[in-house]
């Protein structure tokens, strides 16, 4: 199915927060919240963009691999992204602590708690530059912290 057809309001979705869950090459996985992205069409082919900084675990799994997920829970499930959100994958098990049974398809980790997940595939990754943005008051989002590596990916699937 494509994001078009797809039931979820995807902005409105994205920003109450989504699980971005990414596979590296062996395999293995861990999972984020997130809420800045989007979606459109590049070079011919729906895509979503998406933004990690370097210090989050799941970065090195996207650096590592070609495909992720991006996973929509209910409205009631607001504990496990708050969890996912501020607890490293380095440190626990957060498939284990918050019961995010799953299956792997296409190579992408698809929950069976999703109400709606879109199996992406990395198409582009670039560093945000500091001297590249237009108003300087967006480094405020800095302090102290990398800053985001952006992430254009093709979208595979969508599936409800």
């Amino acid at each position: 199915m494509k994001l078009s057809e797809a039931k979820i309001n995807f902005l409105d979705s994205l920003a109450k927060g989504a699980l971005l869950t990414a596979t590296d090459n062996e395999c293995k996985s861990n999972t984020m919240t997130v809420s800045w992205g989007g979606c459109g069409i590049l070079w011919g082919e729906q895509v979503c963009f998406l933004f990690v900084r370097p210090e989050r675990y799941t970065y090195s799994f996207l650096e590592n691999g070609s495909y992720l997920s991006l996973s929509f829970l209910k409205e009631d499930e607001k504990d496990t992204l708050a969890f996912c959100g501020t607890k490293s994958g380095r440190d626990v098990d957060k498939f284990k602590e918050c019961g995010l049974d799953f299956t792997l398809e296409n190579k992408s980790v698809c929950f069976e708690k999703a109400i709606c997940t879109i199996q992406l595939k990395k198409l582009y990754a670039q560093d945000l530059k500091s001297e590249c943005f237009l108003e300087p008051e967006l480094l405020k989002w800095y302090k102290g912290q990398g800053i985001h590596k952006m992430y254009i990916c093709e979208i595979l699937n969508v599936k409800e």
